[in-house]
């Protein structure tokens, strides 16, 4: 019988704990399921725009998959060397095996002059905040703001406009932490810039994400059409592949009607590259370049700039990985070298060490690719069997009295229930629906008491 530990609880982490429990190869597979939050599903949780409600109820099947017999949650563990976490030699101390799928936990920098002033944010930030991530920084994000760039055009640069777009009304209805929605009641937004350096064709969002910013009722998109026009796919995109088309004929539909006048504009703009931020003790402008396409699928810039007014900017221009302390990690891609999933430690497999999801892959794919990225994980895990099986780690109920020992009070699936029943009766008491809690403080004081 192998016993399995599984660091991280989103997607690949659940999918990862499912596949080898629903295995029929080698039976009795168990598996602990490890994250440093006290809450599990990962970026279902935590990053999942609020309004996304279809998306965001894929939490039920990553519940129903916790809730196997032969898995379960140890919330609120750290791991990694440091005084506070298990170090990954620890762990392989205490199970047969341990598979990674700690994801990519922070934000692609630009690198420019000024991308640190204040009111200069990654999405992550925002994302965060606006999703109640117990790490997130307080509110301040649009209050006194008129004008936000959001740098990118991407999935998650559409839902960080959209969220600003939309009135504190709208949002009402999803779980948005109450301060957060006080704060977007008071915004003063009325222009959002969504500006990346390449043309719509080459943009990276998807068209249901597109076209949602158009459904907005409060707020009305923007296309500059002599600017995508630089886009050789713009004036017939019949040659272009499938979703890049898709994208193009909506964008061109915005293009040609004329404006609605509604409170809010986003407003798309293609072929500019951020080169600074600008201020004096807080962001009051960006300066773009102006780019062409230079005929090998990227861009040249034309020595043209432009300067767009922000009080605000979101920058969203791709996650990346960070080093797990006691892993080896490959600083180009910020992923851990591996084969097939086995960790490489000077090129060749660990034992009993594997990783899954981003950290395995990089930060690519949707939430579906999770599955099949954990699968292959799985399949050399189990091929990897008997050579595991041979390892003598403690007994479960030694190595989980490890996990209750290390740091803070490790939070339990009753625990995580406990969150749940918590969230919900806040909601009621303010006339919502479930509101999350924001804090750290909150959430393990829900865990213990249930609210």
């Amino acid at each position: 019988m192998l016993r399995v530990a599984v660091v991280g609880s989103g997607p690949s982490g659940v999918y990862t704990a499912q596949a080898l429990v629903q295995q029929q190869e080698v039976p009795g597979v168990t598996v602990d399921v490890l994250d440093r939050l006290p809450c599990p599903y990962g970026l279902v949780r935590y990053g999942v725009a609020p309004d996304h409600e279809k998306i965001k109820s894929l939490q039920n099947n990553l519940r129903a998959a916790m809730e196997h017999p032969a898995i379960r949650f140890f919330g609120n563990v750290p791991v990694g060397d440091g005084p506070r976490g298990l170090a990954p030699r620890r762990l392989l101390d205490l199970y047969h095996a341990v598979v990674y799928c700690v994801g990519a936990a922070t934000d692609r920098r630009l690198g420019i002059p000024g991308e640190d002033l204040p009111g200069s944010f990654s999405a992550t930030e925002f994302v965060s905040w606006y999703s109640a991530h117990p790490d997130a920084a307080p509110g301040g994000f649009v209050l006194g703001a008129r004008s936000a760039v959001v740098i990118g055009v991407g999935n998650v640069a559409v839902d960080v406009a959209r969220v600003l777009a939309r009135g504190a009304g709208e949002l009402r209805r999803t779980d948005v932490p109450h301060a957060a929605l006080a704060a977007l009641a008071e915004s003063r937004v009325t222009d959002i810039h969504m500006v990346g350096r390449r043309g719509p064709s080459q943009a990276k969002f998807t068209t249901k994400e597109l076209r949602e910013l158009g459904a907005l009722p409060g707020a009305e998109t923007l296309v500059r059409g002599e600017e995508a026009a630089l886009d050789p796919g713009w004036g017939d995109p019949g040659g272009l592949p499938a979703a890049a088309r898709r994208n193009v004929e909506v964008l061109r539909g915005w293009a040609e009607r004329p404006p609605a006048g509604r409170p809010r504009r986003i407003r798309l703009r293609f072929f500019l590259r951020p080169v600074a931020l600008l201020g004096d003790g807080a962001v009051r402008a960006v300066r773009f370049e102006r780019t062409v396409p230079d005929g090998r699928g990227g861009v040249a810039g034309t020595g043209e700039f432009e300067e767009v007014e922000a009080q605000l900017v979101l920058r969203s221009v791709g996650y990346r990985g960070v080093p797990v302390p006691g892993l080896p990690f490959d600083a180009g891609p910020g992923t851990v070298p591996h084969a097939a999933g086995r960790v490489l430690r000077e090129g060749a497999p660990s034992p009993g060490e594997y990783v899954a999801g981003w950290i395995k892959r990089g930060p690519t794919g949707v939430i579906g690719t999770n599955r099949s990225c954990a699968k292959e994980t799985v399949a050399s895990l189990l091929a990897d069997a008997a050579a595991l099986a041979a390892r003598t780690p403690v007994t479960a109920e030694e190595a989980h009295a490890v996990l209750r020992d290390a740091g803070r009070q490790p939070v339990e699936w009753p625990g995580w229930l406990s969150i749940e029943a918590a969230e919900a009766a806040l909601g009621r008491r303010l006339g919502r629906g479930p509101v999350k809690i924001p804090d750290w403080a909150g959430l393990l004081s829900a865990a213990r008491t249930g609210g």
